[in-house]
């Protein structure tokens, strides 16, 4: 190629990992925090209602050691006296990890449309229709959400949190009858996060500045700001699990691949609320594991649904010729469908190396990869990604048949 072109997709999978290693580490920084105040809140106790700390309008107060020092958190029932002179502010992690994270749907998703969002056996889209599902559905959640907050239901946790959960779950089934699994998946857990930061941005920090610029006038804070904002904080803590979850799932496409892969998901992110319930509780002082029992239940009982047939392995054939045969068709069939991608220098636009380091390129490495080979394009039907090189239910089929009568090559 002529200049430097051929370093586009090499420079883009740069961007992409940088931008993914700093969505990681803002991700890190902006749930620790959550955890740690979430804790915070169910942990600190009221001090004595003579002491000097309960005049001071402390509501709660601990002590801790870490890192070799003692520490001394109080919280106030609204706002000290006096406003300190240094006042940390908690936002740019959530901002940082929401910025980075859409940065990752552009770089992978967006600008690759056709094969990260569209499948045709889904739904026949063009890549500004996907995309346009993808933004919308970001839009769209955060204001239903945030409709429902505003609403009398949301002052009933349970009964909210139940609707919430359920929207969701439509969102995931309507998702994953527009876009490709990976696609549909991701974008459930950019809408909660979307939610998220959302809640950050639009309500916490806003009501945060409301009370700060009332003490600054001289004039007593109103409580329902830190009343809201509270609310809300605990919404973002128990969105947590369900998005670190989507996070990692396009790694398994057992999960996204499946036939009703938006009710696969509903478990999961039940799992991770029923979970998370349990170490809210905990702080609290209550121990309840019928909530991770439950919990692992679901997830137990998700894999065992899920759980793909094994293959009927035929009898063993002495013809070596045959088995040659059979495994030439195989290995045309996944030159043709597999190595424009899989292979040392993959020839498919927007890849610079083989996905996951798989390789294809030889009859050692199909043979040496038939199990990974057979997962992901006859059980699970997960590649050629997006179907892009068109392999067809007859070429499934013939791969299928190579594995179950054993993989084998025909030679010695």
């Amino acid at each position: 190629m002529d200049g430097f072109g051929y370093l586009g997709p090499y420079a883009l999978e740069w961007f992409n990992m940088l931008v993914r290693w700093l969505h990681v580490i803002t991700g890190i920084a902006w749930i620790g925090a959550s955890f740690y105040f979430v804790w915070l809140d169910n942990t600190i106790r009221p001090p004595a209602p003579d002491s000097d700390l309960a005049k001071k309008g402390v509501a709660g107060e601990l002590w801790a050691v870490h890192g070799g020092g003692f520490y001394h958190p109080q919280k106030y029932l609204v706002a000290p006296a006096t406003l300190p002179k240094e006042l940390h502010w908690f936002k740019w992690e959530a901002y940082s990890t929401w910025l980075s994270g859409f940065a990752l749907l552009v770089i992978v998703y967006y600008l690759n449309a056709q094969a990260m969002m569209v499948d045709r056996s889904v739904a026949d889209l063009t890549s500004w229709q996907a995309v346009g599902i993808g933004l919308g559905s970001l839009v769209l959640g955060w204001i239903v959400y945030d409709l429902l907050c505003r609403s009398p239901l949301g002052r009933h946790d349970l009964a909210f949190g139940v609707t919430v959960f359920a929207f969701l779950v439509a969102s995931s089934y309507v998702l994953t009858h527009l876009l490709g699994g990976r696609a549909a998946y991701l974008h459930v857990g950019a809408m909660i996060g979307t939610m998220m930061v959302a809640n950050v941005a639009m309500l916490i920090i806003p009501g945060q500045r409301k009370m700060v610029n009332a003490m600054l006038a001289g004039e007593k804070p109103d409580p329902v700001h830190g009343i809201k904002a509270k609310q809300r904080s605990v919404h973002n803590n128990y969105f947590t699990l369900p998005v670190l979850f989507i996070m990692i799932s396009n790694h398994f496409a057992m999960t996204y691949r499946h036939e009703h892969a938006w009710a696969v998901l509903a478990v999961i992110m039940a799992a991770g609320v029923l979970i998370r319930h349990f170490f809210n509780l905990r702080h609290k002082g209550r121990v309840e594991w019928k909530y991770p029992a439950a919990g692992v239940a679901l997830l137990l009982a998700l894999a065992v649904a899920i759980a793909p047939k094994a293959p009927a392995v035929g009898a063993q054939q002495a013809n070596a010729a045959q088995d040659a045969a059979q495994f030439a068709q195989v290995r045309a069939i996944v030159g043709q469908r597999c190595v424009s991608c899989h292979a040392q220098q993959p020839t498919q636009a927007g890849f610079a190396t083989a996905p996951a380091g798989v390789m294809l390129h030889t009859s050692e490495l199909v043979s040496q990869n038939a199990q990974r080979i057979y997962q992901q394009t006859v059980q699970l039907k997960a590649m050629p990604l997006a179907n892009l090189t068109h392999m067809t239910e007859a070429e499934r089929a013939q791969v299928g048949a190579w594995f179950e009568a054993g993989a084998r090559t025909g030679q010695p």
